[in-house]
């Protein structure tokens, strides 16, 4: 008798429709908090740094918390190549700073400026590499430092977290709207 094995990473994309990077992160919403997920990358990424010493999360939570963001980081990448279909106009209005983050005014007013950027600087195979390697580096403790620039996919990161929040809540509220 034959053995067939079923190879899932190959099959998540097949049959997918090109919209689906919404309702990716809606399901990422759906299961992760906003405010728990960027505690966490802080985390991350602040003991992946530190010399001697480890994540004090359960090796279980951050392995979990890796897996969530990949197909996030896939659902930013389909958002980016549909930026030119959709647009999201929010008139900027007296915003506190404390609601836009990291976020400029502009990348507020339309958050799927935060993915076209964070893609056009690196891959999807470069962010994989980033948070597989500070996963890595948080969880024991190693005499080297990951070699490459942490700050910059950190920092896409945490935009793209902030703006898809933004984009789920403004869909949500019937703003976002196709040309």
């Amino acid at each position: 008798m034959k053995k067939t094995r079923t190879d899932l990473h190959s099959r998540l994309g097949k049959g997918r429709k090109k919209y689906c990077g919404i309702q990716l992160m809606e399901n990422y919403f759906k299961l992760n908090d906003l405010t728990a997920s960027k505690e966490l990358l802080n985390d991350i990424i602040s003991y992946a740094v530190k010399r001697n010493s480890w994540i004090k999360e359960h090796p279980a939570v951050v392995f979990h918390f890796q897996q969530a963001m990949r197909p996030f980081i896939r659902a930013g990448y389909f958002i980016a190549l549909q930026e030119k279909k959709r647009s999201v106009n929010t008139p900027l209005e007296d915003v506190s700073p404390l609601v836009l983050g990291l976020l400029s005014e502009k990348e507020y007013q339309n958050p799927l400026l935060v993915f076209k950027k964070a893609f056009r600087e690196y891959s999807i195979k470069e962010f994989d590499y980033f948070i597989s390697g500070m996963v890595y580096f948080s969880l024991g403790i190693y005499n080297n430092l990951p070699e490459r620039n942490m700050i910059s996919p950190y920092i896409h990161l945490t935009k793209m977290l902030d703006a898809a929040y933004l984009i789920i809540e403004r869909k949500n509220k019937g703003n976002l709207t196709s040309n």
